[in-house]
């Protein structure tokens, strides 16, 4: 699996994650889902993803997204 899948495969497991926390503990899991959706959003423009770095570092396969 490349860094561009794995980015999408983790926020999605972040963001259902955080949703489901949020129903059954409490209502401030929303703000890591927000911070979720953000990063994705800004990564879109700048292509910066501090999660696609890590993997980089950590000898994943680069995609087409984040080099």
């Amino acid at each position: 699996m490349n860094i561009d899948r794995l980015v999408f495969a983790v926020a999605g497991f972040f963001i259902m994650a955080s949703v489901l926390l949020s129903v059954y503990h409490s209502q401030y899991w929303l703000w890591f889902t927000g911070f979720v959706g953000l990063n994705l959003f800004q990564a879109s423009f700048t292509g910066f993803c501090p999660l696609a770095k890590i993997l980089k570092a950590a000898g994943a396969e680069p995609g087409n997204a984040f080099k």
